[in-house]
């Protein structure tokens, strides 16, 4: 185990000032940014100290401290995922996050992603300041998913390199999956002593589906023209190929001609007319309401809608959380055969081998036509989010991580 840098003196019940490198465009109303916002929260009502800094795009969030760089004077727009120019954007985060360093003067420098823990590791071997790295998945797993990165090519044995790196710098590891924890150990020699899992959780209190009458769901689905007389199948979440949506319109496609009566709300950003495009070529477009970016704020409202949800994700190496919405919310899900889903939903999911596309149609169906199984699976996945995905419990396990590389 790497050993932690000698803190500055601290009693162990006293607040911590911990600074977080965000890498991405924070606050963005999907994945990753869930994690970074609800950790935010709830370590700072337990009393703690938050600075963030990230991208100069995104939301910011009231109560949070949040501190951007500079925008690229040459590239002022980006979408999600992958980008060449990512580089000189963590430059910047780099430059910043030193900066808030020296004026924060962090117990705890908590990375983001690869990049917020190799610029964390930098700023940690400088300051003298533990680092701890919240793992979501495989860098190199998440390139080749998002089409950025040939696993074949010659830059992928560099890009695997990089990783290995980066893995020896953290102090210790916040894993959001028992998966992202295995492949810490197996693939990339972590100890299993520096191993935290801390797999993802829901916000059971917002996302509860008690919170909205009929009569709320009924203007909302007037709102969109979705016939009174169809069930939903609701999906949350980044619309990417990796994420399955072109999976999702093929069900519904294969469903439409089967005479169901099911609507597919889709619900997120980015590329929303090019998956209008591909429904309307499938012929399903009056089977299908795409809402585009839908603030988290609003997520449980639009989630009530769902008399089912949908969790087509095909990658193998990043988290799925907006399952444990899904669960939070009551819903039944119908979702590909992963391990991260397996680790969420236990024997509770509705499965389809990954990637089989008439296998996860022929589970919607037949939920479709399980009204009192929904109303099972939605109860005991709802127990389920309460008793092992809470934030508060989640919380109280970050705060020992660090008092043990504090103390």
């Amino acid at each position: 185990m790497r050993k932690a840098p000698t803190p500055s003196p601290r009693s162990d019940s006293s607040p911590m000032r911990i600074l977080m490198i965000a890498p991405t465009s924070f606050f963005s109303d999907y994945g990753g940014h869930i994690r970074i916002l609800e950790e935010t929260r709830h370590l700072q009502e337990a009393g703690h100290q938050v600075t963030i800094v990230t991208y100069y795009k995104g939301s910011d969030m009231p109560g949070l401290d949040i501190r951007r760089t500079a925008p690229l004077p040459w590239h002022t727009d980006y979408e999600v995922g992958s980008s060449r120019h990512k580089i000189a954007f963590d430059v910047y985060l780099a430059v910043q996050a030193l900066l808030e360093a020296r004026r924060v003067r962090p117990h705890i420098i908590h990375g983001h992603m690869h990049e917020g823990a190799l610029i964390g590791g930098l700023l940690s071997r400088m300051l003298h300041i533990p680092l701890v790295f919240d793992f979501q998945g495989s860098l190199t797993g998440e390139m080749v998913d998002h089409h950025f990165l040939d696993p074949n090519g010659a830059v992928y044995p560099w890009a695997y390199r990089l990783e290995q790196f980066i893995c020896r710098l953290p102090h210790a590891f916040l894993t959001s999956s028992v998966r992202a924890g295995h492949l810490l150990e197996d693939e990339f020699r972590v100890s299993k002593n520096r191993i935290y899992p801390l797999p993802d959780c829901a916000d059971i209190v917002r996302f509860a589906p008690d919170r909205f009458t009929e009569a709320d769901k009924l203007k909302l689905r007037h709102r969109y023209g979705i016939p009174e007389d169809r069930l939903i199948v609701a999906y949350l979440g980044l619309l990417t190929d990796y994420q399955g949506i072109p999976h999702l319109i093929r069900a519904a496609s294969s469903l439409k001609a089967a005479g169901e009566k099911v609507h597919f709300l889709v619900m997120g950003y980015p590329n929303v007319d090019q998956y209008k495009k591909l429904a309307q070529q499938k012929g399903v477009a009056d089977h299908m309401t795409f809402t585009g970016k839908v603030e988290y704020r609003d997520a449980p409202y639009f989630l009530s809608l769902g008399d089912m949800a949908i969790a087509p994700k095909v990658s193998a190496t990043e988290g799925s959380g907006k399952v444990l919405n899904y669960m939070a919310m009551a819903q039944p899900v119908v979702a590909y055969d992963t391990a991260v889903h397996r680790e969420y939903l236990a024997d509770l999911g509705v499965y389809a081998e990954a990637g089989d596309v008439t296998a996860l149609t022929s589970a919607i169906q037949e939920l479709l036509h399980d009204p009192a199984r929904r109303l099972e699976l939605g109860q005991k996945l709802r127990q389920r989010a309460t008793v092992a995905y809470s934030w508060q419990s989640a919380t109280q396990h970050i705060i020992e991580v660090y008092k043990k590389l504090t103390s």
